[in-house]
């Protein structure tokens, strides 16, 4: 069996044998019908031979950054596109973010029945203490616009610079309600907290995420033919749920909980979450095959599968939070994805080897290796840079 030599938190090493092999592949062909809606959140390919300056500039690798989308519709899932995931406000510019839902609606158009939807926002306005009101509807009004006018959907995302300039709830509301107004489609509202981004706290005009959660309701079920569902990354089962409860009827809660997904994708006996996950772009034959479980019927089978990854997903998405994308772009390299383990903002280096190490293992308790011999001589690869040989 493979095996590899890997750094320990205790400052040693010790060999590590790989114990599982892939899940079964799901059969090629029609990508399989879910009986909940799942959007992944995927990441982007830099190109690594750009001369450039890589803390400073982004150049893409368009070939594979397309053909993972392609990649994930192919598994049943639909994209979510220009999130967080993709180094949104952290080496994304919007002019970046804009050719990149460009090129993935266009992608998604040759495909019959692909779902994508892309993240508007408000990140090309400088937050400061001149900023009013009016410049973040302007500026939400901007990129919506641009993104309708490629022909794509819309995920709302929370600005920081309104969070910056809300003096509370009803600047919130006023903000919202005029955007809402205006949207073509149902869009999907992104509640994203502080634990992924800090400039995002108080968000809703609250610092409580409960009373938060009373203006963002208050939003939401006064414009249900404007509200496709509503998107919540606050790492809390027990704040989704009871906002989920209080969801008018039609309006859907896909989890962000990046910590909870398995338990709030199943459901309860009053209903269930569908999903709008960052861990998807990277636990996604995984997950596509415990979704074609629960659809059916097969919630223990269900569980089965996508049960290990939540160690492995909790793992990635450890605090600081925010540093999730460089484990997701890890596994993609693992997997074969990508060539080469480098991000936008030179993003590789926020975690570390021991961090990676521990990934790694997670990563085959849960099956999620699509080949356990590549990706051990590629963790062997980037080791060795740290001066580890094998």
């Amino acid at each position: 069996m493979t095996s590899i030599l890997l750094p320990t938190s205790a400052g040693a090493a010790e060999r590590y044998v790989i114990q599982n092999m892939p899940l079964t592949a799901l059969p090629k062909g029609t990508a399989p019908a879910f009986n909940r809606v799942a959007y992944a959140a995927a990441h982007v390919v830099v190109d690594p031979f750009a001369d450039n300056t890589p803390t400073l500039d982004v150049a893409f690798d368009w070939e594979r950054t397309l053909a993972f989308r392609h990649h994930l519709w192919d598994l049943g899932f639909g994209v979510a596109e220009a999130m967080d995931t993709a180094q949104r406000g952290m080496g994304l510019s919007w002019s970046q973010a804009l050719e990149l839902s460009q090129r993935a609606i266009a992608e998604a158009k040759s495909r019959p029945g692909a779902l994508i939807a892309c993240g508007a926002g408000t990140d090309h306005l400088e937050p400061g203490p001149d900023v009013t009101i009016d410049d973040v509807i302007a500026a939400y009004e901007l990129q919506v616009e641009a993104i309708e006018a490629a022909g794509g959907r819309i995920i709302l995302m929370a600005s920081r610079a309104l969070a910056r300039a809300a003096k509370g709830p009803d600047d919130y509301i006023r903000v919202y309600d005029r955007i809402l107004s205006a949207v073509k489609e149902p869009i999907v509202i992104h509640w994203l907290g502080e634990m992924f981004d800090p400039a995002l706290a108080g968000y809703w005009g609250s610092a409580d995420h409960m009373a938060a959660m009373e203006t963002a309701l208050s939003i939401i079920n006064s414009h249900t033919d404007k509200v496709d569902g509503v998107k919540i990354s606050l790492l809390s089962a027990e704040k989704e749920i009871a906002m989920r409860r209080r969801l008018a009827p039609g309006v859907k809660m896909y989890t962000g909980d990046d910590f909870n997904y398995a338990q709030l994708i199943a459901g309860d006996s009053e209903g269930y979450s569908h999903a709008l996950l960052g861990i998807f772009d990277a636990i996604a034959p995984a997950a596509s095959l415990a979704l074609t479980k629960l659809s059916a019927g097969d919630e223990a089978g269900f569980h089965e599968i996508l049960g290990p990854t939540v160690p492995l997903s909790r793992h990635i998405f450890k605090a600081p939070t925010r540093f999730y994308k460089t484990g997701v772009v890890f596994l993609a390299w693992l997997n074969g994805h990508q060539k080469h383990f480098l991000m936008a903002g030179g993003q590789q280096s926020a975690r570390s080897l021991v961090h990676f190490a521990e990934l790694f293992r997670l990563a085959d308790a849960a099956h999620c290796l699509a080949d356990p011999d590549q990706a051990a001589s590629r963790m062997a690869s980037l080791l060795r840079v740290g001066g580890l040989d094998q």
